[in-house]
């Protein structure tokens, strides 16, 4: 089988450290364009692995023959690039959130289905090994139902790693649409979903703006969730966490904890009711701090699903569920209650 041309568009950190680089060491894999507003940026990305650079994506779509592209811009623009994307014939990998709405997110699903055509949302969190092996250790049902859970995702925020720096599109609500919750909440909400296998149904949130200056979106966001079998837990997303990162999940289950992620040298611990404590090192979490850009497995997941025919570990369904929460959790905001999703 040839190599699947694959397209950039948006060459900030998440494209060169991720996207860009997971790409580049895929075998069944060749980088053919790169887009961005600066043209420096995606010129920089063509020298260093081949193809020509863009500033327009339209005119790439209609100048390149390409099998795949990835979404990697400031999220108001997630939705019409997939789209056109999509309705090109192209496999789409976007990044998270999919979309400002749910209107939007339906049209990019609908987009796949009319053209036949893979659309994978960047939730990486499912494909990180600690989270696999929890999900694998919930399957075998020794500790009973989740009955509650704690998750969080902090950091000192995106000015620290971002190509923009402080000030940048992630801090201007008319590019961003959110802030810590769209950047991080959104991966624990999807992380949450599918470790349980349930959907969240019932959000109340609080959502702020502490730290961070010159900013209309928020640094901080805390929500309650209640889910569709009745789980109950808490949800952290900060830009102000340092030092360091925290990228936790508590499951407190009828017979026993799991955590994930609280220990540096044991990624998972399962504290039993009744029979001890079981201890499992399986690899970190991909993290922003220096040395932290393992590989997330999304680039590799979604080319596995091209080649393959089979249906990509994250479609546009499982992004819209995500999203759904937060805009619930933008609406409590707004209204000061607790929002139930229908």
């Amino acid at each position: 089988m040839s190599k699947l041309k694959v397209a950039v568009i948006g060459c900030g950190s998440i494209a060169k450290h991720r996207h860009i680089a997971e790409y580049a060491n895929n075998p069944y894999v060749a980088l053919v364009a790169f887009c961005d507003p600066s043209k420096e940026r995606a010129q920089a990305m063509a020298d260093q692995f081949g193809g020509k650079a863009y500033t327009d994506y339209q005119e790439l779509l209609e100048n390149e023959t390409i099998d795949a592209v990835s979404v990697c811009t400031p999220n108001v623009y997630h939705a019409p690039i997939s789209i056109a994307a999509l309705k090109a014939g192209v496999h789409v990998l976007c990044e998270k959130p999919m979309a400002v709405s749910l209107e939007e997110s339906d049209q990019m699903i609908l987009a796949a289905e009319q053209n036949g055509v893979v659309l994978m949302i960047g939730h990486n969190q499912r494909l990180m090994p600690p989270h696999v092996k929890a999900k694998e250790i919930l399957s075998r049902g020794y500790l009973g139902k989740v009955l509650s859970f704690r998750t969080a995702f902090g950091h000192a925020g995106p000015e620290q790693w971002s190509a923009e720096g402080p000030g940048g599109w992630f801090f201007q609500k008319e590019k961003a649409f959110v802030g810590a919750i769209g950047d991080l909440g959104v991966h624990k909400i999807d992380l949450i979903q599918w470790l349980l296998e349930d959907e969240i149904v019932e959000v109340g949130a609080f959502l702020g703006t502490l730290a961070k200056q010159n900013t209309d979106v928020d640094d901080n966001a805390v929500c309650i969730f209640r889910t569709r079998c009745g789980v109950v837990g808490t949800m952290a997303a900060s830009w102000t966490h340092q030092p360091g990162e925290d990228n936790s999940t508590i499951l407190y289950c009828e017979k026993g904890i799991v955590k994930i992620g609280t220990d540096p040298r044991d990624q998972i611990i399962v504290e039993l009711k009744d029979h001890g404590t079981e201890r499992y090192q399986v690899g970190g979490i991909a993290t922003n701090e220096e040395g932290g850009q393992s590989s997330s497995g999304v680039i590799d997941a979604f080319i596995e699903a091209i080649r393959t025919g089979e249906p990509p570990l994250v479609p546009g369904t499982e992004g819209r569920k995500s999203l759904r929460v937060v805009l619930a959790a933008l609406q409590s905001v707004e209204e000061k209650r607790v929002v139930t999703i229908e």
